[in-house]
């Protein structure tokens, strides 16, 4: 591996990595929990929290093999920032558009993650990592893709609940 700075950086990432991963299934989980009269959008949220808990061994496999760890305070950082957003969502009229929102915001910001990470994992001479971080990204960039074609029928199914006062809008 090269330069030690510069194998630390790309360790402390890979720990923010497992961190994220962390967070994005506490707010996946609590999302799904709470979708009710959404069932396309709860079974497409289920099905990535079973890759996140993948990706989550993924990366921590990185971090063994790296003989380090992945760091407890920002796991549990992670989970508590996930709670609280899912804690504020509950308040809002449109939680289940803002949730859709929410959830391709962060998937972008875990691709963006997954793009570093790969270059920095190729930069220490890391190349396990990097094809790892590669097999992370793509599914990401699929979940994205997947949420981008089905949010705009989730906001019209939202807007024609809520059009029907026989009928729950919300979640």
């Amino acid at each position: 591996m090269s330069n030690q700075k510069a194998y630390e950086d790309y360790i402390d990432w890979v720990r923010d990595a497992h961190a994220m991963e962390e967070q994005a299934e506490a707010m996946l989980k609590k999302m799904a929990d709470r979708l009710e009269h959404y069932p396309v959008l709860q079974e497409g949220i289920t099905r990535h929290i079973t890759e996140t808990q993948d990706q989550q061994r993924l990366v921590k496999s990185v971090l063994d093999r790296l003989d380090t760890s992945s760091s407890t305070f920002k796991d549990v950082a992670g989970k508590v920032a996930a709670a609280g957003q899912a804690f504020g969502g509950m308040f809002a009229s449109d939680e289940v558009v803002k949730g859709s929102i929410s959830g391709y915001v962060f998937e972008h910001l875990e691709i963006a993650s997954y793009s570093n990470l790969i270059a920095a994992a190729e930069f220490v001479g890391d190349m396990d990592g990097a094809q790892v971080f590669q097999q992370i990204k793509k599914q990401e960039e699929a979940f994205a893709q997947w949420l981008s074609e089905h949010s705009p029928a989730v906001t019209k199914e939202y807007l024609a609940r809520l059009e029907n006062p026989d009928q729950e809008s919300k979640r």
